[in-house]
């Protein structure tokens, strides 16, 4: 199970705050920022976002990889080598 951060909710006139915004967004991650009370922004520590987008890619692919799987466009591994040794000219045996 992963942890999940505390959420920081701050107004956007504290944006101007970027001391204070950034030590937010090391202790949090990520921060709401709100605009009369309601989300508009989310703030997130460079890390967190290239994690976030890491794993959010890695769940694509696996998915792409899944609806490959169902409509049946597989070529077994003895196949992939086969032609890959035509293509670059080498033998697997």
């Amino acid at each position: 199970m992963f942890a999940i951060p505390m959420t920081a909710i701050i107004p956007m006139k504290d944006l101007k705050d970027t001391v204070a915004l950034e030590k937010k967004c090391a202790e949090n991650d990520y921060v709401y920022v709100t605009k009369n009370g309601y989300g508009k922004l989310v703030v997130m520590d460079m890390d967190y976002f290239q994690k976030v987008m890491g794993e959010f890619m890695l769940s694509l692919a696996i998915k792409e990889g899944l609806d490959d799987i169902k409509a049946g466009r597989v070529i077994d591994g003895k196949t992939v080598f086969e032609e890959l040794g035509k293509k670059y000219g080498f033998d697997l045996k």
